[in-house]
């Protein structure tokens, strides 16, 4: 808590004369979605700047950019909470809510947010249909959460990998299977490395539009 307030008060060269977040990130999107994307923990200079999900950095350009192309974002940029972004039938969300060092948020940061990520699962139990999980870390930070909202983990627990496609046993509240699926981080180091392309976020998130009912079958 202590660092991403330093940050806010320290900021970037670039973007001194911005006014921070600072503060914890909401999640964003509809709470009646169908599709929840799972990423990190905010961006020091991105998310914990602008006070939205991926907004304002390298790895929400990619990300935007693709729910754009798939009919799940209203643009295809993300460059303030005012800019008129809009997400359909999508919803994001994080493990972390507040910016951690390095952006590498620690098991701590991870259980210390953990009650925020089942209480937001909890209200979306009703409708959400498919998850998708960007990066190792939110794929082992979600899965006891889906655990305690009703959901069947199966034994032994799925391992993350991209493309990574698992259907869980429904919930008890809903009678309903949900889709996880696993896509790389839309990190600098995956992009820019071509581990990971604009394509291979747009198949991930189509297969999962199409599982969440915002396709036809």
């Amino acid at each position: 808590m202590s660092w991403r307030e330093q940050v806010a008060r320290e900021k970037r060269a670039a973007y001194t004369e911005w006014t921070y977040w600072g503060r914890p990130v909401p999640g964003f999107g509809p709470t009646d979605a169908s599709l929840l994307i799972v990423g990190l923990a905010p961006a020091a200079h991105g998310a914990n700047r602008t006070g939205r999900m991926f907004t304002g950095d390298r790895s929400g350009d990619v990300l935007y950019a693709a729910l754009h192309a798939e009919g799940l974002a209203s643009q295809p940029t993300a460059t303030h909470a005012g800019d008129g972004l809009r997400l359909y039938g999508t919803r994001i969300t994080s493990p972390v809510h507040c910016a951690p060092p390095a952006n590498k948020p620690t098991p701590a940061e991870r259980d210390t947010c953990r009650h925020w990520l089942l209480r937001e699962l909890s209200l979306l139990t009703p409708t959400l249909r498919a998850v998708v999980v960007l990066g190792g870390f939110g794929w082992q930070a979600l899965l006891p959460v889906l655990a305690a909202s009703g959901w069947t983990i199966p034994r032994p627990r799925p391992m993350f990998g991209h493309g990574a496609h698992v259907e869980l046993a429904p919930a008890r509240s809903t009678g309903r299977s949900l889709h996880l699926l696993g896509c790389y981080h839309v990190s600098q180091q995956n992009t820019f490395t071509g581990r990971l392309t604009p394509a291979m976020v747009r198949s991930v998130l189509a297969n999962a539009a199409r599982l969440a009912g915002l396709r036809p079958e």
